[in-house]
């Protein structure tokens, strides 16, 4: 990873690509992952999911289960105090009891004295079910006829954002050209290496969870809410994980767990299998984006109209706050002076739409870097062009009334990303000097690029902060410093960085500093692994923690422990009426640009060369960076090209890893570049933002955009398929256009 040369004031651990603090273990087999836990006479659990979409519980009948030798107790939505959960609303049942509303339900349990007698005793429990219609489609949900899925919500309608900035029939009226667009963004399934799983037990009174998720102080509020305790009588502690991705922000099998675990008195393990994982936890949300944007002969955006649709599947999820930020970035990062968006997210009986790295703003942004090349194509503009006319500058307004931060800049990032690209500037505008060469008639080779931003941290209004505990140890000099810090370790090395930050901040070796990590018995609640917020939230907390400790130090106490809680700047929610609002706390903006190559006799697309500028503030470990960038850009890769979930009737055909295609080895880009910008935020700690979900966002346009370059044809819907290329190359043929 490429960064520029350093003017800062030298720092002594922050900016060093030191090793990952989980490496050795992980690669030596040494990192207990939930799947791996065992304590002396556990239980095994299973779970009953309903396997249709919609449906009415007649009667359930588990005396066959409870009756199987080894089978120690079967348990249904009757047994939990509290039966309903949720990460923001609480709309979703831990057992059904009355409706399923889709397939991933789970109606009973069944824990047993082995996996094999748990399955058994599963399979023997009969349910009768009344089948309702199905609702799988978001654009039918507003309908009259359409089922009403959830008492509370009339039309199926979660959540309605608004925005109005200027007035666009009068914006278009002074247009030259306007492109009316549809766009299909799918489901995408996290795919993550480690299903889930878990281990719970009773420890006294406290029942205890150790698993993997995101969140782990949430998942002990949810847990002791529906088993009707007091917080302080359950217990989280997060093991290795196995990627997330956003997958385990929501609940799977934690309350389950925990149930089974007081009820038994015994210690109780599960672990899903594949199918049962793709089929219990929530996707990236499908979406529906219509997209009208007019623009003038010189190539300004006067107005964008534009409609999303999230289907928010069968519970609410996060589909709130993801259709936040697919309101907010489906007009892109383009100053545009008139601005009518409706975002509606939509109950259906379909898997839950889930967080997903990105959060929405993929596919909002793929929407609106489409439009921006079609304008372009429409103008007979470079892609380049267009863009360096329309993007927002320092200070600017956002189309909530919001102004861009002075930290934030678009313009030196395309510039970057497209020279590195080869473009170069002729007479104020932009042209590809050197582009590339096929290798022989039958293969294409284009080049796209993309701008876009992303949050860091919580947004609309919710409360933003995080707390950490630091203890120094020693006699006159310092020997240990110890932090209690719950921020998930997911893969993305906050633990990593954590460190190097307490380091910093303290003054010594990174080799003296001792993490606690997530364990709500042990450390502070830190917030989720989400947002791409730990570097920044959980730095700020750990820097305030670390001055507390050196003036107890420097006062004589020893040990001397400092607690420090950041709260960070507060946001505002959308206005009911016109959305305006200050949505975030920090932006992290990103340019990406990929060279594909095609074959036009097969319709295959291989991503020859990734260029990622990325903005990061204060790169804390560029080695890990590049590692989320090289991460993110494969996942996007997949998302954009191969990963086809394919529901039907609300259930879901591609439950498997052999169904659902993810990109393989040859499969991934040959070369990813990846350039570190550096503007130190003035929230983040010595200036560092996040950066974990910034580099997925502008790769599925970047590669449509190729796909044009490359054919001349704009495709509209992802996955973009071998099978879509070779069709619409052969009407291009046919029909001569």
């Amino acid at each position: 990873m490429e960064r520029p040369a350093d003017s800062k004031p030298p720092l002594r651990v922050i900016g060093q690509s030191v090793p990952r603090a989980d490496a050795l273990d992980k690669v030596t087999g040494r990192a207990v992952f939930p799947g791996d836990l065992y304590r002396p006479g556990m239980l095994h659990l299973k779970a009953l999911f309903a396997g249709r979409p919609h449906a009415k519980i007649k009667a359930i009948r588990t005396e066959k289960a409870e009756q199987l030798p080894g089978v120690v107790c079967v348990l249904t939505g009757k047994d939990v105090p509290i039966n309903n959960f949720g990460l923001a609303i609480n709309d979703k049942p831990v057992l059904c009891d009355q409706v399923v509303r889709f397939e991933g339900d789970q109606v009973a349990l069944v824990a047993a004295e082995t996996e094999a007698i748990a399955k058994n005793g599963r399979d023997l429990i009969e349910v009768d079910y009344e089948d309702l219609p199905c609702l799988d489609d978001p654009r039918l949900a507003r309908l009259p006829e359409s089922p009403r899925l959830h008492a509370d919500y009339p039309n199926n309608i979660l959540d309605h954002i608004q925005i109005r900035k200027g007035d666009c029939r009068t914006g278009f009226e002074a247009c030259e050209v306007v492109i009316e667009s549809e766009y299909y963004l799918p489901m995408q399934e996290h795919a993550y290496l480690q299903p889930e799983a878990g281990l719970a037990y009773m420890d006294g009174e406290v029942v205890v969870v150790e698993t993997a998720g995101q969140w782990a102080h949430h998942d002990q509020r949810q847990i002791a809410r529906s088993l009707g305790l007091q917080e302080q009588q359950v217990r989280v502690i997060y093991r290795a994980i196995g990627g997330a991705f956003g997958g385990r922000e929501d609940i799977s099998v934690q309350i389950i767990l925990a149930l089974a675990a007081w009820k038994t008195g015994r210690p109780v393990k599960i672990v899903w299998s594949r199918p049962e994982s793709i089929r219990g936890h929530g996707k990236r949300h499908q979406m529906y984006i219509s997209a009208r944007w007019g623009a003038n002969k010189e190539g300004k955006v006067l107005s964008a109209q534009v409609e999303a649709l999230a289907d928010a599947g069968a519970y609410a999820y996060t589909s709130t706050m993801v259709l936040g930020h697919a309101a907010l970035t489906c007009t892109g990062v383009y100053d545009i002076p008139n601005v009518q968006v409706d975002a509606y997210a939509l109950y259906t009986n379909n898997v839950p739409g889930a967080a997903f790295r990105g959060f929405g703003s993929p596919q909002g942004s793929f929407a609106a870097e489409m439009q921006m090349n079609k304008l372009a194509a429409a103008l007979e503009m470079d892609p380049i062009t267009i863009r360096e006319i329309n993007l927002l500058q320092p200070g600017a307004e956002l189309s909530t009334g919001a102004l861009l931060p002075e930290s934030i800049h678009l313009q030196q990032l395309l510039t970057e990303c497209a020279e590195k690209a080869g473009w170069e500037r002729v007479d104020k505008r932009w042209a590809q000097a050197n582009r590339p060469v096929a290798a022989d008639s039958t293969h294409r080779v284009g080049c796209g690029i993309a701008v876009a931003m992303k949050n860091i941290g919580f947004s609309f209004g919710y409360p933003e902060q995080s707390t950490t505990v630091i203890t120094l140890r020693g006699r006159t000099e310092i020997e240990e410093v110890e932090v209690r810090f719950a921020g998930a370790e997911c893969g993305q090395g906050v633990e990593t960085v954590i460190r190097q930050m307490a380091a910093e901040a303290v003054g010594v070796a990174q080799e003296k500093v001792f993490l606690i990590g997530a364990d709500t018995g042990l450390s502070p609640e830190a917030g989720s692994a989400s947002a791409s917020r730990l570097t920044m939230m959980g730095g700020n907390a750990l820097r305030g923690a670390a001055q507390v400790a050196l003036q107890a130090w420097a006062a004589e106490e020893r040990p001397a422990v400092g607690m420090y809680t950041y709260h960070a700047p507060a946001t505002t929610n959308y206005h009911p009426e016109n959305g305006q609002c200050t949505p975030h706390v920090v932006f992290s903006p990103i340019a990406q640009a990929v060279e594909i190559v095609v074959d036009t006799a097969t319709g295959a697309v291989q991503a020859r060369r990734v260029i990622s500028v990325m903005d990061v503030g204060q790169a804390i470990n560029p080695l890990l960076l590049a590692g989320q960038v090289e991460g993110a850009v494969v996942q996007a890769v997949g998302y954009t090209l191969f990963e086809n979930f394919i529901t039907e009737r609300g259930r879901i055909l591609t439950a498997d890893l052999t169904t659902y295609l993810l990109p393989a080895i040859g499969d991934t880009p040959e070369r990813v570049e990846s350039y570190i910008v550096e503007h130190p935020d003035p929230i983040g700690p010595w200036g560092a933002r996040g950066a974990g979900e910034t580099p997925i966002i502008a790769i599925a346009p970047a590669i449509a955009g190729a796909l044009y370059d490359a054919t001349g044809i704009f495709f509209d819907r992802l996955p973009v398929l071998p099978s879509a290329i070779l069709r619409e190359i052969q009407t291009r043929n046919e029909t001569g256009l």
